[in-house]
Parts: structure tokens; sequence; C-alpha cells
């Protein structure tokens, strides 16, 4: 049976009060809503990289081939000395496959959970043990200031895994003006960014057979009842990956099997069955329309790099739109 913690059990946990207002707000919301970057706790981080090793997820293994077959033209493209700049670092699976492709000067991983950032950085310190290492616990869609040692070095940003797809369009060029300036003037950016395709293929990838995105989008709830006194009954929720084709996006929502009534942070909700709590955005692109994100968001592609049946892009962009000729 589901119980509620104590005060004393909540005040040994350090709640984010940006996360209570964006779960109170969400369930508030018609549609209910809460936005995705709330899914990676440190035990939902530890269920996403599960979710990258699943046979029906292709972008994760499809972005590092990419990789390894073009670091010669990566190499090339980012020249040496630079600091790379890893936004939503995760477990940096794929960093070492760019690190051993260029001569970078320093590694900056950004990530939202602390512990989980902790444990990849000592991971990958083993691995390069000469390359300064500077992570920076945070949300990367806010400001964020680099250490002193690297504030004037040209920097590469890195942002793999198509998280960008989580964002809708307007939020997507804010967040790569944002990046822009925060890399500052001759800031390159290695993209990750997933292509449009069969419909079956996108689906299957957010739904796998053996239920781990499940696992991982209902974690949401059990944060929720862990950290904000919650009493949601997480059994009454299932998951579900939607196709929205006017969106051309993947939606992941959590759908109540039942009429439900619950409790989160002293405030009562109701749920009908059949109402969802819509967690993530998954937006695919075509090649000529992450250009145009790109453009839009202060960056100029110059190289598109893809895989033989592709499914992925990786994009070699530089700081700076290119201005229209008359």
């Amino acid at each position: 049976m589901l119980r509620a913690q104590s005060h004393a059990e909540l005040a040994a946990i350090e709640i984010d009060p940006a996360f209570r207002h964006d779960v109170l707000e969400g369930l508030s919301l018609r549609p209910r809503a809460i936005p995705a970057c709330w899914l990676y706790d440190r035990r939902g981080s530890e269920i996403f990289e599960a979710i990258t090793t699943v046979p029906e997820y292709y972008p994760s293994r499809t972005e590092r081939s990419i990789l390894r077959d073009a670091a010669s033209e990566i190499r090339a493209l980012v020249g040496p000395g630079r600091a790379v700049v890893e936004f939503g670092a995760g477990s940096s699976a794929k960093t070492p496959i760019l690190l051993s492709a260029i001569a970078a000067s320093a590694y900056v991983p950004i990530d939202i959970s602390a512990d989980f950032l902790s444990n990849s950085v000592k991971q990958l310190s083993a691995k390069f043990p000469d390359l300064p290492v500077f992570p920076i616990q945070g949300d990367f869609t806010r400001a964020l200031r680099f250490p002193l040692a690297i504030r004037d070095t040209p920097k590469l940003g890195f942002f793999p895994g198509s998280t960008i797809g989580n964002l809708l369009v307007p939020a997507a060029v804010n967040l790569l003006r944002a990046i822009a300036g925060t890399l500052g003037k001759g800031a390159m950016l290695l993209i990750g960014i997933d292509r449009l395709k069969d419909i079956g293929v996108l689906l299957r990838a957010y739904d796998d057979a053996l239920g781990v995105t499940a696992t991982f989008n209902l974690n949401l709830l059990h944060r929720i009842n862990r950290e904000l006194a919650g009493s949601l009954p997480v059994a009454a929720f299932r998951h579900a990956a939607r196709w929205n084709d006017e969106e051309a996006r993947i939606e992941m929502h959590l759908v109540a099997t039942r009429d439900i009534h619950f409790a989160v942070d002293g405030r009562l909700f109701s749920m009908s069955k059949g109402e969802t709590i819509h967690t993530e955005n998954s937006i695919k692109y075509g090649p000529r329309d992450a250009g145009v994100l790109l453009r839009a968001g202060g960056w100029t592609p110059i190289s598109y790099l893809t895989d033989e049946n592709h499914l992925f892009s990786v994009i070699v962009a530089r700081e700076g739109s290119d201005q229209y000729q008359r």
C-alpha cells in the first residue's frame, strides 16, 4: 500500500522548488503536462541509459556509429584546442568517441543530476587522465558560467541524443540561441537530431517490448510521491507512446486506467479514466527542417552527417547565421 512520507522523511530530501512548481502547475493544466527534464532524477537517468541498449531504440547506437565513421571529418572541421562542452551529459557514453577524435583542451559536462554526473566524470577521467574536466551540475536551459580557467578558450558544444527534439520549436530556437551566447563568438556545435522515418519504427523505439521506456516514464510518478509527499497510485497508470503527425513528434503520456484521486504537496487532484499526463515530446526533423531550426537559433550548418539508412543526423555548425545575399 502506498504511504505518504512523514515530515521527517521529507525534510531529509532536498526538493528543487522548480520541480515542485512545474509538477503542481502541470497537474493543474488541461491537458495535464509536466516538463520532460523532470524524468531525469538519478533513477530516471539510470533507466534511460538502459533504454539506449534495447533493440528498438535506434538513436543512441546510430549516433555512435556516425561519430565513429565521421571522426576524421569532425576533427578536420573542428580543429584542435577547443573545450568540449556537453549539454545534458548523462553517462557521457558517446563522449569518448568525440574526445578520441579531436584534440580537446578540456571537457565540461553539464547535467541536471549531480550524482549521475559525478559517476560519469569519474569514469571518463579514468579514460582521459590528462584531460582537464570541469563538471557543472545544473539545468543547461538556464544561464551557466564556465570556470575561469576555460572562460576564454574556444568552445565546441556537444549536444547529442536529439535532446533538442524534446523542446517545442520556439523553445528549441531559444535554447540554441542561449547555447550560442553561452559558448561565445567563434564557437562550434556538434548536435544530434533525429530524423523523420517510418511511424512504426518510431513507436517501437518509445514503447519497447521489454517495457524499459514504460518504467522510465512511470518513474516520474515515483519521484513525485517521494519528493513531494505524493499519493499517486502508480499502478493505476500505464505508459503510452503516440505519434502526432501534425506536429511531427512522438509524445509520451501517462494514462489513468481508472478514476483516481491523489494529493501532491498537500494539494488534491482527480483524474478520470483515460486522462493523461503528457510527459515528453520528441520532434523529428527532415534535413532541411533541421537546417532551418539551427539557422533560426543562431547557427550555420556546415556539414550534415548521417548513417547509411538515414535514421539519424549529426550536424556540425558554427556560431552565427549566414546573411541573405542581395
